[in-house]
């Protein structure tokens, strides 16, 4: 079985699209490969959070991704500041990073455009703490959207410049996971882009939502006047709206708006009323799952010591074997 390292941000609640993208797939990949899922607090602390928020969130994203299927049993869940090993890794590989590399990254540029206020040197090793979370467990595969692509790289750089420098063949080259096929993209409810917190609280159909909540939100979804000729194309706002119910909608319920559309018959009330009692219905038990594990504090705090446990059993090798390799030796 592969090692396999991903991060789950704590920025709070998931939505659809969250479900639909990565994490969906998670729950598959836990199934054929040995997972390192963590929560990357340290990450987070570059935008300055306050410590209610901090640990707010963090808690959050373990029930959430708890009661969206990942299992502590099949896979090693742990937060990221529960295992000191990463950040001395952290550290040792920051003594062979480089400044004019790091400046280049992307991200990091981007970052300073978007608050040049806070251009933190945390920031600027963003790549490096990540590659120590993955580099931590000698991990093969990483799975990473299309905006983590270059951070990829900057692992793969520095696995290879570590091995080059001590004349090892320790730490492996992580590839790309792939998950075999495309990721669902979960449209927003404003008619353009996809689901997200960023574009506004309105745009997100969240898990934990309670019914009232989903059916206001889906009643606001924008549309237009409807169709002027049959069979004509739907416009964006229109085939967003389509999208989001061929994603939780039987296909028959598909279909019979379908025709109405093609018919010039259809009735964009009674499509988001249809649409809102579909994600209700598919929601609700992630809902209860949630609310359940919210009121378990006994059982969040065995979760997250034995993902530390194991995770620290194989980070600590990892370092015990990096020293030696160094040069740190005991007198």
């Amino acid at each position: 079985m592969d090692i396999v390292v991903s991060g789950i941000r704590p920025t709070g609640n998931l939505h659809l699209g969250n479900y639909f993208g990565a994490l969906k797939n998670f729950i598959k990949m836990q199934e054929e490969n040995h997972c390192y899922f963590f929560i990357p607090d340290y990450h987070s602390l570059t935008t300055h959070p306050t410590p209610e928020d901090l640990h707010g969130n963090v808690k959050t994203v373990l029930i959430e991704y708890l009661a969206c299927g990942l299992d502590p049993e099949k896979s090693t869940l742990y937060i990221q500041s529960d295992v000191p090993e990463i950040i001395e890794l952290y550290l040792l590989l920051n003594m062979n990073a480089y400044v004019g590399e790091l400046e280049r990254c992307t991200s990091f540029k981007e970052k300073v455009r978007k608050q040049p206020d806070n251009v933190n040197a945390g920031l600027l090793t963003y790549p490096t703490l990540m590659a120590a979370d993955v580099m931590i467990h000698k991990a093969v595969k990483v799975p990473v959207g299309k905006d983590q692509e270059q951070n990829l790289e900057m692992m793969r750089t520095f696995a290879r410049r570590f091995n080059r420098m001590y004349k090892v063949d320790y730490f492996p080259i992580p590839a790309a996971y792939n998950f075999g096929q495309k990721l669902i993209k979960v449209p927003g409810l404003d008619g353009s882009g996809k689901m997200g917190k960023s574009e506004g609280m309105g745009n997100a159909i969240f898990l934990v939502d309670d019914p009232k909540v989903i059916r206001k939100k889906v009643m606001k979804a924008v549309t237009d006047n409807g169709p002027t000729a049959m069979n004509q194309d739907k416009p964006e706002v229109i085939e967003n709206l389509f999208t989001l119910l061929k994603t939780v909608s039987a296909p028959d319920t598909v279909d019979h708006f379908e025709n109405l559309y093609h018919k010039c018959e259809i009735r964009y009330g009674d499509l988001k009323k249809q649409l809102a009692e579909d994600i209700i219905k598919f929601a609700e038990p992630f809902r209860e799952r949630i609310l359940e594990l919210s009121a378990d504090n006994d059982y969040l705090r065995k979760v997250a010591t034995n993902g530390a446990e194991k995770a620290r059993e194989s980070a600590a090798k990892t370092i015990k074997e990096v020293r030696e390799i160094i040069g740190f030796r005991k007198f």
